[in-house]
């Protein structure tokens, strides 16, 4: 039974995504965005095949490839520089799209506008937010931050990890600290990165690179939970260089071309566990707002991005919305919880590397084997 009225909370990757995809199937659907300027966050993202199988079901993958990066391998080094291990990266997203792709997140989410804002299906509404709402028959009753109120069949919170539909909904899980933090900044890349590599055994807990375009790349670094303070999308870069220290190779290289006014973003890394359903009658939450995932094995947004084209696949090929939502968790929640719970296990190791037999390797290995060898 198809459905034709749809309210989207949240303008990033997960609401762009579920926006299209529902509109290209007929619905019309409302999409609220709580910032009056709508764009993605500068730093660079990985974006592994599964996240642009799922992309290209909405048609940005082509466009974005063109601007990005895209490799099949990835690179084990120790802190000097040394290679331990180079090893080809699982295809998740199946032959026809490459294991990784680099790009920036403003092309992203630059693209995902650009393709929301074309839609006829598709009214966009910036600078607000769903204040309340009320469960009815057949839908929901939600009021706006300028006091109008609207009737959907549906609502879904793709507000992110600090998700105000969640809290309305009455689900009282928050996100958590996984006890350790990342710098992120875009930078040069020397002619030698072809592909992401990572950093162990150094004075952090771990340093790595993303290349994104033939002259860019994407440098993070996982570090302790530090002050507050330092906190933020405009971080310092003296502090990220000094933080860094300790590294060499290639990812040394790229820490030196910083410029001394890039934008460094810094914050804790923080996780959303739920475990119970996702869904209170005619309202859910996908995306982040319901499994924030730490980026360790560079699945969040693939998770995001799958969340969103199989819950339109599904309230679409269902003989109600009811049942639709059920299958959408019996699909999904398997999925995102082995991604999840190991992406916790690895930032537990990355904290305790003496742990007894961690194995980062073969959980990350056998995590993106298993997404390539499942649908989502």
């Amino acid at each position: 039974m198809p459905i034709s009225k749809v309210l989207i909370v949240g303008g990033g990757i997960t609401g762009s995504v579920l926006a299209i995809a529902l509109a290209d199937k007929g619905a019309d659907v409302t999409l609220v965005e709580h910032s009056p300027v709508w764009h993605g966050i500068g730093h660079g993202i990985t974006l592994q095949g599964n996240a642009l199988a799922a992309l290209d079901k909405v048609g940005i993958y082509q466009d974005l490839a063109k601007r990005g990066y895209g490799f099949n391998d990835f690179n084990i080094y120790a802190a000097t520089g040394h290679v331990i291990m180079n090893m080809e990266t699982a295809r998740t997203g199946g032959p026809d799209f490459p294991a990784t792709l680099g790009a920036l997140r403003t092309d992203l989410q630059e693209l995902l506008c650009k393709k929301v804002y074309a839609h006829p299906k598709i009214q966009v509404r910036l600078g607000s937010s769903v204040e309340t709402y009320v469960d009815i028959e057949n839908g929901v009753s939600a009021t706006f931050k300028d006091g109008t109120n609207e009737t959907f069949e549906l609502m879904v919170g793709c507000d992110g990890i600090n998700s105000q539909i969640r809290e309305l909904m009455g689900i009282t899980v928050k996100p958590k600290s996984i006890g350790m933090s990342i710098w992120r900044v875009v930078t040069g890349r020397p002619a030698e990165m072809t592909c992401s590599g990572v950093y162990e055994g150094g004075p952090r807990y771990k340093a790595g690179y993303t290349p994104i375009s033939e002259t860019e790349c994407y440098a993070f670094l996982l570090d302790e939970d530090l002050d507050e303070s330092l906190l933020g999308s405009n971080a310092s870069v003296d502090i990220m260089r000094e933080r860094s220290a300790g590294y060499g190779g290639i990812y040394g290289q790229a820490r030196d071309l910083i410029k001394d006014d890039a934008q460094v973003d810094f914050r804790r890394i923080e996780a959303v566990d739920l475990k119970e359903p996702w869904f209170r009658g005619r309202a859910i939450i996908i995306g982040d707002a319901a499994h924030a995932t730490p980026p360790l094995i560079a699945q969040g947004a693939a998770m995001c991005a799958e969340d969103a084209v199989v819950l339109a696949d599904e309230l679409f090929k269902n003989d109600s919305i009811d049942t639709a939502l059920g299958a959408f968790m019996t699909r999904r929640l398997p999925r995102v919880r082995t991604v999840l719970e190991n992406s916790l296990l690895l930032g537990v190791w990355d904290i305790n590397p003496d742990t007894p037999d961690a194995n980062p390797g073969k959980v990350m290995g056998m995590t993106l084997g298993m997404l390539a060898s499942t649908p989502a």
